[in-house]
C-alpha cells in the first residue's frame, strides 16, 4: 500500500532512531526505505529514503520524511516549520 504523508522532505533529522531496511512501493515507485522513530516516545514520525529504484527518484536517497502530523513542537503544539526554515521542500509527489 503507498504511504501518503503531510510531511517535507529534508536533509536530516536528530532525536530519531532507524528501523530495518525495507522495500516499500511508494506513489513514485519502489524505493528502500527505514522508518524512523522518536526517541523519546518511540513513535513513528516518518522514514528515510535508503535507495529508490527509479533513475528520477535518486535525488530523495539520503534524505527523510517527516511527517507534519506526528511532530509537536516543544511547548507541545502542533509544529510547524516557516518557509525559510524549509530544507528540501515538498515531496508532494508522494502525497
Amino acid at each position: 500500500m503507498p504511504r501518503l504523508t503531510s510531511g517535507s522532505l529534508i536533509h536530516d533529522s536528530v532525536n530519531v532512531t532507524f528501523g530495518e531496511k525495507e522495500e516499500r512501493m511508494m506513489i513514485t515507485g519502489m524505493h528502500t526505505v527505514a522508518d524512523i522513530f522518536c526517541v523519546g516516545c518511540g513513535s513513528i514520525v516518518g522514514w528515510k529514503y535508503e535507495a529508490a529504484h527509479e533513475r528520477i527518484q535518486k535525488y530523495k536517497e539520503g534524505k527523510f520524511i517527516l511527517e507534519r502530523f506526528k511532530v509537536l513542537g516543544p511547548d507541545g503544539s502542533n509544529y510547524t516549520v516557516s518557509q525559510e526554515a524549509r530544507v528540501g521542500g515538498s515531496d508532494a509527489d508522494d502525497a
